[in-house]
């Protein structure tokens, strides 16, 4: 067998022969160089190529080489390549063994992964608008969307440390992967799902009830009574339990050893003992509450008698409104966000029922003509029971959530000593809120029912200004209130680590991913009320219907400060700040009352409603200036108030050619087919398609990048 490199077969180092043993590793020579490895002696010298032209290695590039703009080098130009391989050169020192051999850092005591608002899972993990296109159909909860901004911000410049027990790598998610906001868009987009739905059969709700008593006096009558207990609950416990209770849950969670359990059920069990009180008093005292809500049906007898019978049908409604509320914030605190949002659902369904037996048995109002005098005992009856069980098949749709998530009600009575008192303290000044809210709402319900008898036209009273307030409102409710509600826990973190950075990126991303829904479809109220009022409420009449499609299109634009106003608050109780939203809702009812009242004294009946409308969003402009600057002080004076400004102005930009197309369209096909159902349709959609057509179509031009992310989102979601 032959052996590689005979001419080295038998030599040493240094020339020495060792015949029939292995080679000899080279040894250094006596001035400390040490000899090149004879196995890499001329192992990679033979080249084929190189009396070959530089340009004839390869046939494929020999047939493209372009030799005019890349000649070849003159002859005798080439340099030649050195060896390509050779012997690196030995290290001068020899190792240090307090660098290789260093000893590991010792593990730390605690978690080594710090999260940003507390190790407790129940307290760091939420679920929460972009896995309703990513990964709607998952349960598994992600973890706090920032957590990881936070450890990067901590371990910068440091070195990783060590852990002996890594955990094991999360599974893949089975669809695309979220954004950082995957936690909040999730839950954002259940509750949206659940308001949607709630505010579609609330509409249903809506016409049955004005189908079945009109838009005259006893409809108003009926309204009156029934928004009694939802404005006494506001004045009593509503506001604190809706915007002051949440972090204190949230707190009781984090600091309690048994996760706030103990401190939900006595908050629950005063609710109940504070609501029972309020129900009895309220229930004894419905003709004066009537009387002081409108003067003008207590004036009137059989008015003033059926909406009292109704009354003390309804207030009953109080104490499971309450509860209700109560519930719902439990489950927000512990991350399940759906159930408060699906439940009104039953309410409604149970309402359109009894309404819908209504019907059956007296007929419409177009074709009974019933009025406050001529409604039977057993209608009102029927009403109010089915209006009273509605509320109490809500309040007990709750109870298997929350047995869901572990929470078992157990009677509290010890109320002392344990955080309530500063509950109730931080309450006070939310409950002269929603006092002076009410305030402003008084006002507007005793002037629009003057204004509806005294106009002699259907249509222009205090039912009319609720339904259109009902369909202003629903985007508000959809958007808006179900973005919050998932922020307002990670908000009150932010504010409690005394972090104003994340507390104002927070209400930024808020602000401009409402807006992207808010200002389209304020403008399309004002470019389309007409159409959409004459089609929904077609069952009470032609004028009626008109006359609520004027109330809508002067509510349209004041739900972009609407909007705007509610996060902005979100903040201040995010920092149990709940006097200054009490100024700035002072300002509002003062302002709303103020022009409505000027409205009722200077425009004609029929349109008094109408001038009251628009002075509701001028009150919330106003509100939003003084708001957002006491909001920017208390966060540095940054709001990031340029950037929030820019996105609306924009889309207030892309939305107004849409508005003005959309409704030119709407009122021409009216004039053409007539106000009636079919041409009310016809209208809605031609110009609703147009306006949306056109408005998607200027804020990709301006590059609008919420517009474009949603759009990219929902091509994403269909797989285009």
């Amino acid at each position: 067998m032959n052996a590689p490199y005979d001419g080295d077969r038998g030599q040493g180092a240094g020339g020495a022969a060792s015949p029939g043993g292995p080679p000899v590793p080279p040894q250094p020579g006596q001035d400390g160089s040490v000899p090149p490895d004879p196995y890499l002696q001329h192992a990679y010298e033979e080249d084929p190529y190189r009396a070959q032209g530089l340009t004839a290695q390869d046939p494929v590039g020999e047939a493209l080489y372009d030799r005019a703009a890349h000649p070849p080098p003159p002859p005798g130009t080439y340099q030649d390549p050195g060896a390509l391989y050779q012997q690196p050169p030995a290290a001068p020192y020899a190792p240090d063994p307090r660098v290789w051999a260093q000893t590991p850092p010792p593990e730390p005591a605690g978690p080594s992964r710090h999260l940003p608002y507390g190790e407790h899972p129940a307290t760091t993990q939420f679920v929460g608008v972009d896995d309703l296109v990513t990964q709607a159909a998952d349960d598994r909860q992600e973890p706090d969307a920032f957590a990881h901004l936070f450890r990067d911000q901590e371990g910068a410049g440091k070195p990783p440390v060590p852990s002996q027990h890594e955990p094991a790598p999360a599974p893949p998610p089975a669809k695309g992967g979220g954004g950082k906001v995957s936690g909040l868009l999730k839950s954002s987009a259940v509750m949206a799902a659940g308001t949607l739905v709630s505010r579609l059969t609330g509409f249903v709700r809506s016409l049955v009830i004005t189908a079945a008593l009109g838009a005259a006096l006893l409809g108003d009558s009926f309204t009156i009574a029934y928004t009694l207990p939802t404005m006494i609950y506001i004045l009593t416990v509503g506001g604190g339990l809706n915007s002051v209770f949440v972090p204190q849950l949230v707190r009781a969670m984090k600091d309690d050893e048994d996760g706030g359990e103990a401190f939900a059920n006595r908050l629950l069990t005063l609710v109940m003992v504070a609501l029972a009180a309020i129900v009895g008093i309220a229930v004894f005292l419905a003709p004066t509450l009537i009387h002081m809500l409108s003067p003008t049906i207590a004036n009137d007898v059989a008015a003033n008698s059926v909406a009292v019978t109704f009354a003390r049908y309804c207030l009953p409604t109080i104490f499971f409104m309450g509860v209700h509320v109560v519930m719902g914030q439990i489950l927000n605190a512990r991350g399940k966000f759906g159930a408060m949002m699906w439940t009104p659902v039953l309410n409604n369904i149970v309402m359109i029922i009894t309404f819908g037996l209504f019907i059956w048995v007296y007929g419409t109002s177009a074709e009974s003509r019933m009025g406050v005098d001529t409604i039977p005992p057993e209608g009102v009856r029927l009403l109010g029971i089915g209006t009273l069980l509605g509320l109490v098949v809500q309040a007990l749709a709750m109870l298997p959530y929350l047995r869901e998530t572990g929470f078992r009600f157990r009677p509290r009575f010890d109320w002392k000593g344990h955080g309530l008192g500063k509950t109730v303290k931080l309450a006070k000044w939310t409950v002269l809120f929603v006092l002076a809210n009410q305030a402003g709402v008084l006002v507007v319900t005793q002037l629009s029912t003057a204004a509806g008898a005294a106009s002699g036209h259907d249509g222009t009273g205090f039912l009319a200004y609720s339904n259109a307030q009902l369909i202003w409102g629903m985007p508000q409710a959809i958007i808006t209130v179900s973005v919050m509600a998932a922020l307002l826990p990670r908000i009150s973190r932010a504010a409690h680590d005394n972090d104003p950075g994340a507390v104002r990126d927070d209400i930024s991303q808020g602000l401009r991913n409402s807006a992207v829904a808010i200002v389209p479809v304020s403008f399309t109220f004002l470019a389309l009320g007409l159409p959409m009022c004459t089609l929904l409420y077609a069952s009470s009449g032609t004028e009626a219907a008109r006359s609520m499609g004027f109330i809508l299109m002067a509510f349209a634009l004041g739900l972009i400060p609407y909007s705007v106003q509610y996060v902005v608050l979100r903040g201040f109780y995010a920092y149990e700040d709940t006097r200054t939203p009490f100024y700035n809702t002072v300002i509002v009812a003062a302002v709303n009352a103020a022009a409505s009242a000027l409205c009722y004294v200077v425009l004609p009946a029929r349109w008094a409603v109408v001038g009251m409308a628009f002075s509701y969003g001028l009150a919330y402009a106003v509100g939003v200036g003084v708001a957002w600057r006491r909001l920017s002080n208390r966060l540095g004076g940054d709001l990031d108030g340029a950037h929030i400004v820019r996105t609306y102005a924009r889309l207030c930009m892309a939305a107004l050619p849409a508005a003005l197309v959309g409704g030119a369209a709407g009122f021409g096909i009216l004039e053409l087919v007539g106000a009636g159902a079919l041409g009310s349709l016809a209208a809605l959609i031609c110009g609703g398609l147009l306006l949306l057509g056109i408005f998607f179509v200027a804020a990709k031009k301006m590059r609008i990048e919420e517009v474009n992310g949603l759009v990219g989102m929902v091509r994403g979601r269909l797989g285009r």
